[in-house]
């Protein structure tokens, strides 16, 4: 079995992609962050996706990304809320974090050379939330020919690394049903962007709204 790092949030994407990824063959090695979101309960999320998926090991790295704000995910700028699908898909929206896939890639990249992997997998998604730059076919295209220029392994020709990208082109209902085949307890999950005190989703931000289209959908109750 080959070894692969995988970016796990403790959404659904990226507990989907973990899935994918396990049932291809892959000894996964899940990689959270702790990097000052306000929704630090979806890294409870993860915890569970890891451990029911099996994964070999689970690493939560804290970085901090709050230090520099700019986002509704690590600053106090209101998470939008009740938006139609029209709004969310208009320009870049405020809860993207300033170059957050650009630095979790880097840590795979780096956890990838150390376990000598060629493999990373992360649940990028270019339909629904188009807005984010990083998250476009285009970047994860130009991070692995940098990442070839990047490392001892790749320098000395012992390995060539490649991104997964396996849900770039799903829409939420697709992502759903493929969870949904794959026998993904979606329960583990958590997907809002602003939960309550006790972790409760609140139903209405962005991701809340876009999984629950997804589910709708699919024609699957989400648990």
């Amino acid at each position: 079995m080959e070894k692969a790092v995988c970016l796990l949030s403790g959404g659904l994407d990226s507990a989907t992609c973990l899935a994918l990824a396990r049932r291809d063959g892959y000894q996964c090695y899940a990689l959270s962050f702790d990097y000052g979101q306000r929704h630090k309960v979806e890294l409870e999320g993860a915890a569970r996706v890891a451990a029911a998926l099996g994964a070999e090991r689970h690493i939560v790295a804290k970085i901090g990304l709050d230090a520099f704000g700019g986002s509704a995910l690590t600053a106090s700028i209101d998470v939008p809320k009740g938006r139609s699908a029209s709004e969310m898909g208009a320009g870049i929206p405020v809860t993207y974090v300033p170059a957050r896939n650009t630095i979790f890639l880097s840590f795979a990249l780096a956890w990838a050379e150390v376990l000598e992997s060629s493999h990373i997998f992360i649940g990028v998604n270019a339909l629904d939330y188009s807005g984010y730059p990083d998250c476009r076919p285009e970047f994860i295209e130009a991070y692995e020919r940098m990442a070839s220029l990047a490392t001892k392994a790749a320098v000395e020709g012992r390995t060539r690394v490649k991104i997964h990208t396996p849900l770039l082109h799903l829409s939420k209902a697709g992502i759903v049903k493929l969870g949904a085949e794959l026998g993904l307890n979606f329960g583990l999950t958590m997907s809002c962007y602003d939960p309550g005190p006790e972790g409760a989703p609140c139903g209405q931000c962005d991701a809340c709204l876009l999984r629950r289209k997804g589910f709708d959908e699919a024609g699957i109750e989400d648990r």
